[in-house]
């Protein structure tokens, strides 16, 4: 961690122009507390915060991503998973020094407003952020997470929010019977959030078969995770059996595969969810497509029921449950590379979202 302030301000409407500015100290108000970022990860999950970053219908609302750091007449603040520690703060029931986990600006500093303060943690009360998804808006006290552990510290902000999402997207599609599907085609199978979903889907006693669609370049990658059934590259998908009842599961918004899985399988395919928009620049011609309606998976909306339905305290339960079962083999999966300052962020905000990254590689970004 070096002493300098500093943010990354992003075009709203490019998000590949992005730059590093001066975040001077400023005073603090009542109530409030500013925390200094230990750490935080640099994935493609990012990239889909940043394409819905402005108002598309996701929220139920006019708003989107940007709105969580920024106000609208403002540059975007990418958000980003990570730890932090509280470095000043006036409010008197969060103390200087606590350490959380949560949801932060790609920043090196951050002003909080906690509300409902509690042993666990407490809510972001900014008022731009009370009508956002509140699974967002919570920080947790590191000494209270149930599930954590010392040695998983790194592996927390690159896989526990994917996973998250994972695990719930395989929650949905067990609610749903898998739509009628035999096998569940995972595209992007090589991103986490398909990692976190193939496990969570193999952890079924009775399960459809697992097919992960990858590029040529990570196929032996996807391969070797063992997560997967069958492994098929984007240019054999029309050598598949097109008879079998399918479900895909989008993680990267491409709609060059989806084409390509829908007018192959057509009304074998049952369902069509799609999770991300990694790939940003990809042109989509509008072209209709076989099979059914896309749908967009929204994982706050699904968590939102789950602790509906369950209760909280079940809820975190279950999560915990399961990422207790994945996290030891977070270290299998994909080695940790850490950058360090403000040239190091941009840098690896830039190769992400030009599609850059290492699928082998958790960037780890100490600010």
């Amino acid at each position: 961690m070096t002493n300098q302030r500093w943010a990354i301000d992003i075009d709203r409407d490019h998000i590949a122009k992005a730059q590093i500015v001066d975040a001077p100290e400023a005073d603090l108000p009542d109530g409030a507390v500013e925390v200094t970022l230990d750490l935080y990860a640099m994935t493609a999950n990012n990239v889909t915060y940043a394409v819905f970053g402005k108002p598309l219908g996701l929220f139920g609302n006019d708003q989107g991503y940007w709105d969580f750091f920024a106000e609208r007449d403002a540059p975007g603040r990418l958000p980003v998973w990570g730890f932090a520690t509280v470095s000043r703060s006036a409010h008197e029931g969060v103390a200087a020094g606590t350490q959380l986990y949560g949801y932060f600006p790609m920043a090196s500093h951050a002003v909080l407003l906690p509300g409902k303060v509690s042993a666990h943690g407490f809510t972001d009360m900014t008022p731009r952020r009370t009508t956002l998804p509140v699974i967002y808006n919570q920080y947790q006290r590191i000494d209270a997470l149930g599930d954590y552990r010392t040695q998983d510290h790194d592996y927390w902000p690159v896989f526990r929010p994917l996973f998250l999402t994972g695990w719930l997207i395989a929650d949905q599609l067990e609610d749903e019977g898998d739509y009628g599907a035999e096998q569940v085609l995972v595209a992007s199978a090589s991103s986490k959030t398909a990692i976190g979903l193939a496990h969570a889907l193999g952890q079924r006693s009775a399960r459809p078969r697992i097919v992960g669609l990858t590029s040529q370049g990570n196929a032996a990658y996807v391969a070797s995770l063992g997560l997967y059934d069958q492994v098929v590259t984007y240019d054999a998908i029309a050598a598949m059996d097109a008879s079998i009842a399918s479900a895909m599961v989008d993680m990267a918004g491409n709609p060059e595969v989806a084409a390509s899985v829908h007018n192959h399988f057509g009304d074998a395919l049952k369902a069509s969810i799609v999770v991300g928009k990694s790939h940003w620049d990809s042109t989509d011609s509008g072209a209709a497509m076989a099979g059914p309606a896309r749908q967009m998976f929204f994982a706050p909306g699904r968590s939102d029921k789950r602790i509906g339905e369950w209760g909280p305290d079940v809820f975190r339960q279950k999560l915990e449950a399961a990422w207790r079962g994945f996290v030891d083999l977070a270290p299998k999966l994909l080695g940790i590379e850490k950058r360090e300052g403000a040239e190091a962020a941009l840098d690896a905000y830039r190769q992400t979202v030009e599609g850059k990254a290492d699928a082998k590689t958790g960037l780890v970004i100490i600010p």
